[in-house]
């Protein structure tokens, strides 16, 4: 193998500096000293589903058409799957050229093309997904046992189960790449660990776990780097991680105060919120399925007539009764309770927090627009002054960058962009698109992604003494290409990190094809459970 790439999703100095320092990872520690490393700085938003392809395809997103988890027709959405990628990866520029690859568990590569060796796609694929070539996930399974690309408990999990199944997921990865790499005997090679990150969202960043995790990975790091024995090695994450302590700010609670939002209440008559409970809780018809509809049918009423679970829970609590009574109410029926926006009826509202902005309801865009397109850039610049002015109880600015979408994105796809691009004061502040009565609370999540990340590069044809400083998200896609001797496409915004030699420029094909629904309630579900639909 010439290059190998090992993605750790989440991965920054402030989770592994204290491991390596006790001796917890040998090998990545190895990697560390026998190469270069840095912080590596994600785009904007620095969430998964935008990052990854950002990093595989060197652009921003408004260049390869993914700003989030979920992709939009007007009110309506599904989530985002490889179709809607629309710039070339690295594997299939290599493909292209005569160059094999294998790519394991790399998010937001399902559906995968045809390319010169595998894919086997990870996050947001479903949990028996089409592979490349046909048939090579049951040779997977029938060489090395289980392999699954999400662990198979729920959010709430016991932790010694939670980190029980992550172990078994990173042995899965590690061994799956292993028989691939000898199947195919590739030139390139892209193995991403995600639990990683899961392990913070589900655990809420707990120690044990979190050495466990990463004990686990780096095992099977050494055992990739043994079997495979790349010239290259780069190790990289789209994002860090960090703790959330100060605030949680509704966006579109303020936006509702400040006049730009209308809500409604229960799922008839608007448009529903993201996380509200799905249909097949309310037509099971054993077990507790039955209680669950029954309940929503009655929550479903209560909120029609304006007993909202912010109003429940605010008389709950006066009598003391608000904690007991949410330990026995599932969330999804809460959330069906919650008042929710109704999309036609406003001007400018929040999609989804992880989009990192607001978008206006663009007369003749949306489909039931209401503000002018003479209007649009007035609007746009009233609700920049009014974010940008926003301050946390404390006094502290919510956010670092409230700008229009022109300043952050380049492209063909901007216009699916939010309109007004919504960065937290350093990711303190914890974004939500929830209507709870009140623009602020306690974060949801005591952990959650920062913008630095890290790359480390070692190997044969490495410049252990090159200076990385500055290193972007963007520049590993041509940084691979050049450790290969591949010049990178000249619309890339990244460039080539200097412990390698640029090749040059050139332009490679774009992306066609048709765009492919997810339309998978097990993927929208997992994403639920994360935190990462509201």
């Amino acid at each position: 193998m010439k290059t190998l790439l090992i993605g750790l999703d989440a991965a920054c100095s402030r989770v592994l500096d204290p491991l390596i320092e006790t001796g917890a990872l040998p090998h990545l520690a190895d990697l560390r000293e026998a190469g270069t490393s840095a912080p590596l700085e994600s785009q904007i938003p620095p969430w998964t589903p935008s990052a990854w392809p950002s990093l595989y395809t060197g652009v921003n997103p408004g260049k390869h058409g993914v700003f989030d988890f979920l992709a939009f027709e007007g009110y309506d959405w599904d989530v985002i799957n490889a179709t809607h990628v629309r710039f070339p990866a690295i594997w299939e520029v290599l493909s292209e050229r005569g160059m094999s690859s294998v790519v394991l568990n790399v998010p937001v590569t399902h559906p995968p093309g045809e390319i010169d060796g595998a894919v086997v796609p990870g996050y947001t694929a479903p949990e028996d997904p089409d592979c490349h070539p046909a048939g090579v996930l049951e040779e997977i399974r029938a060489e090395i046992g289980e392999y699954r690309i999400y662990p198979p408990h729920e959010s709430g999990v016991d932790p010694e189960t939670a980190i029980a199944n992550y172990r078994d997921l990173i042995a899965s990865r590690g061994a799956a790449f292993r028989y691939l790499a000898g199947r195919f005997d590739p030139d390139f090679g892209f193995l991403e660990f995600q639990s990683t990150d899961t392990v913070f969202h589900e655990l809420a960043g707990d120690p044990t776990g979190v050495e466990a995790v990463y004990r686990a990975v780096d095992r099977e790091i050494g055992s990739v780097l043994g079997a495979t024995d790349p010239e290259t090695v780069l190790l990289v994450s789209d994002h860090g991680m960090g703790p959330y302590d100060d605030y949680e700010f509704r966006v579109n609670e303020f936006l509702r105060r400040e006049g730009y939002l209308t809500a409604v209440s229960g799922r008839e008559g608007g448009m529903p919120s993201w996380g509200t409970i799905h249909e097949r809780a309310r037509t099971e018809s054993s077990g507790t399925g039955v209680l669950d509809a029954a309940l929503s049918r009655a929550v479903l009423a209560g909120a029609r007539i304006g007993l909202t679970s912010q109003r429940a829970h605010r008389l709950l609590d006066r009598v003391g009764l608000a904690e007991s009574v949410a330990r026995v109410v599932p969330a999804d029926l809460i959330r069906t309770a919650t008042e929710q926006v109704d999309f036609p009826a406003s001007r400018a509202y929040m999609r989804s927090r992880t989009e990192l902005g607001i978008r206006i309801n663009l007369d003749g865009r949306e489909p039931d627009g209401v503000v002018a397109p003479e209007e649009y850039e007035s609007v746009r610049t009233e609700l920049i002054e009014a974010l940008s002015a926003v301050r946390t109880p404390s006094g502290d600015p919510v956010f670092e960058m409230v700008a229009p979408r022109e300043e952050v994105f380049s492209g063909p796809y901007i216009e699916d962009a939010v309109d007004v691009v919504t960065v937290p004061h350093d990711y303190e502040q914890f974004v939500s698109a929830r209507l709870l009565g009140e623009p602020f609370g306690e974060p949801e999540e005591p952990w959650n992604h920062k913008r630095d990340g890290i790359v480390v590069a070692a190997g044969a044809g490495i410049d252990p003494d090159a200076d990385l400083s500055g290193a972007h998200l963007f520049d590993v896609a041509p940084t691979v290409l050049a450790s290969l001797g591949v010049p990178r496409d000249d619309r890339m915004d990244g460039r080539v990190l200097p412990m390698v030699e640029a090749v040059g420029t050139e332009r490679y094909a774009d992306i066609g094809g048709d765009r492919r629904r997810t339309d998978s309630q097990a993927v929208e579900d997992r994403l639920s459970q994360l935190g990462y639909l509201e």
